[in-house]
């Protein structure tokens, strides 16, 4: 059985790793970041490949994997960035439009929860149920904070489009 299961998970990891590094990208916008996330995932995951409970849920285990090495590596970043000059990060920049970058710079000012959750749903176009498995919440709390997430987003951009005009 646990070469099966072994085979299984190479066979998801190999298919899959365009996915994968497209997430691990949309948390840290750059290319060896991301690819380090995902081989730390990839590496993680083959590690501890025994400890899969149920073969079927290999999808949900692996994404809960690479998840917590993104905001790992976020939180990283954050404690060196607070050594960083401090009025550097405190400059605002306003543009005419909201580009994709706009749009990545507010999500990552929010909650790493609700980060996790928005980029699930819409980066990787995952049912609430599955985010639900690879974050540990219910349904109901995924629920709340991708929707709360939404409305903060909302919010900042219209802010900022009223300083636009």
């Amino acid at each position: 059985m646990n070469q099966k299961l072994y085979d299984n998970l190479i066979r998801y990891i190999l298919d899959h790793q365009e996915r994968f590094y497209r997430l691990a990208y949309s948390y840290t916008r750059n290319q060896e970041d991301a690819l380090d996330v995902v081989q730390n995932a990839v590496c993680r995951a083959l590690e501890a490949y025994g400890s899969i409970r149920n073969p079927d849920a290999i999808h949900t285990w692996f994404y809960r994997i690479l998840t917590n090495e993104c905001l790992r590596l976020l939180k990283t970043r954050k404690k060196d960035a607070r050594t960083a000059d401090l009025e550097e990060a405190d400059a605002v920049y306003y543009e005419q439009a909201y580009h994709r970058e706009n749009v990545d710079e507010e999500l990552d000012r929010l909650e790493p929860e609700v980060q996790t959750i928005i980029r699930l749903r819409f980066f990787e176009e995952m049912s609430l149920k599955e985010i639900a498995e690879i974050t540990g919440c219910n349904v109901n709390t995924v629920k709340t904070r991708l929707y709360r997430g939404l409305k903060q987003l909302k919010e900042t951009m219209e802010e900022a489009a009223l300083w636009v005009n």
